[in-house]
């Protein structure tokens, strides 16, 4: 069976930087961060007081109101970030055959402050169980795609893929294996998280994973410095078309990108930390690397997982080390989050997207707020610190990893 082409063909961002693609982009370019104290509630006993929350987004600007009271907030970063995608992409959804069009989206939590605060709300009473009888649609994570097909009745496959931070790099794969393998002509994919809450700040601060940089919070992702002693929690989504290219080219669509392959592997060694030699993510690379047929000196741009941990970033630099051996003093490597944040299960559709635009237009983001070297690092390695780096790249990898050990990585190829 001879697999099917797939290829990009509609973008959409909801980030901590811009509300929409063309904004995101040129805030990664400009090197804008997105950190900032955080208004969503009292942080005066947290051990963190900043993250990366949308700025200016208001849910009723793009979904009805009482449609809105219906849905957590990832599911509605969900929806507003497909419908740009779909916009985008310029499919007629009058013409497309519906049964064909797919909705495959991560999420590592889901609605995390529905459930926070029908808790609460139940503890504060008199302890009969008058919960919401929207809490748990709310709150299940495969909801985000099941609204997305609702609103324009894609009706093939429809699920949500949960592998913690590697979520929406888990669900772009299984789209393109779904399209590859001729089962649908369209599949909507991507992530989103909304665990800016009470219960997600006091729980990653309770594992000792987020930065407390408190007096500095627009500097706090650091990837790669020496300095850095966490992530930085965002929330967002981002939305990604992938389409069989027959049916593209069929169309007359414009086309962002190629996606070659994905890679998938397990680190078998920690719930929360990564192996040391990163064993794991040498797997997953090369698993890309195969499935996309692509050879290691191919490869332009590496945009890595990059949380800013003092573990994290070491290992994933001494896998790509490993795998790509000369070759990667020759790669533009970069970390988006030191921008964005880290956004959970929607890290990895919003940093494939920033993979794509660099394609698209020649230019390699920054890894911003690097100020000190890590001793422990290749200094060998082209890390994009502090400023954008034009480039013609034209093969790009992402990386994505989530707690578990799950690891993911995509190949895109700009097309000629």
């Amino acid at each position: 069976m001879e697999l099917k082409r797939v290829v990009v063909t509609g973008l959409g961002a909801l980030t901590p930087i811009g509300n929409t693609k063309d904004e995101y982009w040129d805030a990664l370019i400009k090197g804008r961060s997105g950190a900032a104290p955080i208004t969503y509630f009292d942080t005066e006993k947290f051990k963190t007081k900043f993250a990366c929350e949308l700025k200016n987004f208001t849910a009723t600007d793009f979904i009805d109101r009482k449609a809105a009271r219906k849905m957590d907030k990832f599911t509605q970063y969900a929806m507003v970030a497909s419908d740009e995608a779909i916009s985008d992409s310029g499919l007629d959804l009058d013409k497309v055959n519906k049964l064909r069009v797919g909705v495959i989206w991560g999420a590592g939590i889901g609605g995390l402050e529905t459930f926070q605060q029908e808790v609460l709300n139940f503890a504060d009473g008199d302890g009969t169980p008058r919960f919401n009888p929207f809490f748990i649609p709310k709150m299940i994570a495969d909801i985000a795609p099941g609204n997305i097909s609702i609103k324009h009745g894609f009706m093939g496959p429809n699920y949500t893929t949960v592998s913690a931070c590697a979520s929406s790099a888990n669900a772009m794969i299984d789209a393109l294996n779904t399209i590859r393998l001729g089962n649908c002509d369209v599949v909507v994919t991507g992530g989103s998280e909304a665990a800016v809450t009470i219960a997600g700040m006091g729980g990653f601060n309770a594992m000792h994973a987020l930065s407390t940089r408190n007096e500095s919070p627009e500097t706090a992702s650091r990837p790669f410095d020496a300095t850095r002693d966490g992530f930085v929690l965002g929330e967002g989504a981002g939305a990604i078309v992938l389409e069989s290219y027959e049916h593209a080219k069929a169309r007359g669509s414009k086309i962002y990108a190629e996606v070659l392959g994905g890679g998938l592997s397990s680190d078998a060694h920690h719930m929360t930390a990564p192996h040391p030699d990163g064993i794991g993510v040498i797997a997953v690379m090369k698993n890309c690397l195969e499935n996309a047929g692509i050879k290691p000196e191919e490869v332009d741009h590496i945009n890595t997982h990059g949380t800013s941990t003092p573990l994290g970033d070491v290992a994933e630099l001494k896998a790509i080390s490993e795998v790509f051996g000369d070759h990667a003093k020759n790669i533009s490597i970069n970390s988006t989050k030191s921008m964005t944040g880290h956004l959970l299960g929607a890290a990895g559709a919003i940093e494939s997207i920033a993979s794509i635009l660099a394609m698209k237009h020649g230019i390699v983001p920054p890894t911003i707020n690097h100020t000190t070297v890590d001793e422990r690092i290749d200094s060998k390695l082209n890390l994009t610190l502090n400023k954008p780096q034009k480039r013609d790249v034209k093969v790009a990898m992402s990386n994505t990893f989530g707690f578990g050990g799950h690891n993911a990585c995509v190949l895109f190829k700009k097309l000629d």
